[in-house]
């Protein structure tokens, strides 16, 4: 039994995971490298493995983080199943045909600017078509539901609380010679009381848990206050005049803002405003979140059973196409704009910053963690100038960063998550950029004395014999 880190070492995207198991090969995630185009470059690497030789995939949810290259498999001889939540197999069909599209654009932008300077085309990462075919291959699977995958491999997903559909994954893993281990993917896990979802499901027994790090570093704010921050800035730049800029993820957070724009329309002021939903992906994927109320937390349902659609608002203008995104920026004054990507690197966003951000009454309010390299990270870090289409552009926006509004847990959740698990199990920390990990690492073995690794690319951990600690370093 052996697993071998393939992404999300040291740094927050790509998550990837291969394990063997007597003779059966199975990938956990699969996900894109975010970032810089240097570090983006690295998703059109061949894979470490043979993806023919897969037995199978699990994918804990959505986020292109973590499934982003699936398709490519599939283009590699990859026939297997791929083992989700029905939700996660649902936001997947709509994410990666956005991709595939997105990757022909790009594809052909790119080959424009390498034909004038005599260079070969490039192609694109996959096409929209091969992410329709590879929708084929989901076996859904509810929380809660042991499954028996393979002979001596029986997967179990439970809520994880980031996103609909999204899923801690328990194998329980069994040799011939009789060599049992519980293997835990915490996979992204949920911010406690955030809105509409439940908060993540406990497990209780682990020989080894592959734990996120994102905010390991940190502790987010309580929500009361981050719901008061939100409103005085909606006030803010009301009484300035100016319009707010929202980059938001396509899957989950914008669906949050909508519903908490929905609770707290009088108080906040929203009916002064005209608010645009400008992302095609997510007015999809709120139709998604739509289909799967079951998902919700109690209150999420009760008020779904009293007031109705919880994503509705009377000014809110839903935009899908180019036309309708343009015509936003007549709007001088008075409109809230929530637009993809979430991180600023690509996406409908990047339109509203040329034409607004060098505007000193705009307000632009990042809502989620920024990777490093992306043009969001730099906004948060207080860039003055950033480059658009090979423009430079001031930014005279104000910038706000509202860090309770994650969607991942805090060092406090990810703390008292892994507390539960009996027996305080070994740890290989992921999906973390160092400091964060090492922050963690190091409250994890003063509250629990756990044994922590902290995986570099390639490495790989023999699940047959015990797990013992070693040094942390840096690269």
């Amino acid at each position: 039994m052996q697993l071998t880190f393939y992404g999300a070492t040291r740094e927050v995207t790509g998550s990837c995971y291969w394990l063997q198991v007597g003779r059966q090969r199975l990938l956990i995630e699969c996900g894109l490298i975010q970032g810089t185009p240097r570090h983006e470059r690295h998703n059109r690497e061949p894979f470490p493995f043979a993806p023919a030789t897969l037995d199978a995939v699990v994918l804990t949810h959505a986020h292109l983080d973590h499934s982003g290259r699936l398709p490519l498999l599939l283009d590699q001889g990859f026939e297997g199943p791929i083992y989700t939540h029905p939700a996660t197999a649902d936001l997947c069909r709509i994410l990666w045909e956005d991709a595939g599209n997105l990757n022909g654009q790009e594809a052909i932008w790119e080959n424009r600017k390498r034909e004038r300077k005599g260079l070969p085309p490039v192609t694109p990462l996959y096409t929209r078509e091969t992410a329709r075919l590879m929708q084929a291959q989901f076996r859904p699977l509810e929380y809660s539901r042991p499954e028996a995958i393979f002979p001596g491999v029986t997967l179990t997903l439970r809520d994880a609380g980031h996103i609909l559909g999204s899923a801690i994954v328990e194998l329980a893993l069994r040799k011939e010679e009789g060599t049992r281990f519980r293997l835990v993917f915490s996979g992204d896990l949920g911010h406690r009381g955030a809105p509409i979802l439940r908060d993540p499901e406990p497990v209780r027994q682990a020989d080894l848990v592959v734990l996120e790090s994102t905010y390991g570093d940190r502790c987010h704010r309580p929500w009361d206050r981050t719901w008061q921050e939100l409103g005085e800035i909606l006030t803010q730049a009301r009484y300035s005049q100016g319009n707010i800029l929202i980059p938001a993820f396509s899957i989950g957070r914008t669906q949050e803002l909508l519903y908490v724009f929905k609770r707290h329309f009088q108080a906040w002021g929203l009916e002064h405003w005209l608010i645009f939903l400008d992302s095609p992906l997510a007015i999809k994927a709120t139709a998604v979140y739509r289909r799967h109320r079951r998902l919700y937390d109690a209150p999420a349902r009760a008020r779904w059973a009293q007031e109705g659609d919880l994503f509705d608002l009377p000014n809110l203008r839903v935009c899908r196409d180019t036309d309708d995104s343009r015509r936003i920026n007549q709007f001088r004054s008075g409109a809230i704009i929530l637009a993809g990507s979430g991180m600023c690197t690509g996406g409908r966003i990047k339109q509203h910053f040329k034409h607004q951000i060098w505007r000193e009454h705009t307000h632009v309010i990042i809502t989620g963690f920024q990777a490093q390299g992306t043009l969001g990270r730099a906004l948060v870090d207080g860039a003055r100038y950033i480059r658009l289409w090979g423009e430079t552009i001031q930014v005279k926006a104000q910038i706000h960063t509202i860090g309770g509004l994650s969607a991942h847990a805090d060092q406090d959740g990810l703390v008292d998550w892994y507390g539960q698990i009996a027996g305080h199990p070994p740890v290989a920390l992921v999906h973390g950029e160092p400091a964060a990990m090492m922050a963690l690492a190091e409250r994890l073995q003063q509250d629990y004395q756990t044994q922590v690794i902290q995986p570099t690319f390639g490495e790989c951990l023999d699940l047959a014999h015990p797990i013992s600690p070693r040094p942390n370093y840096e690269d």
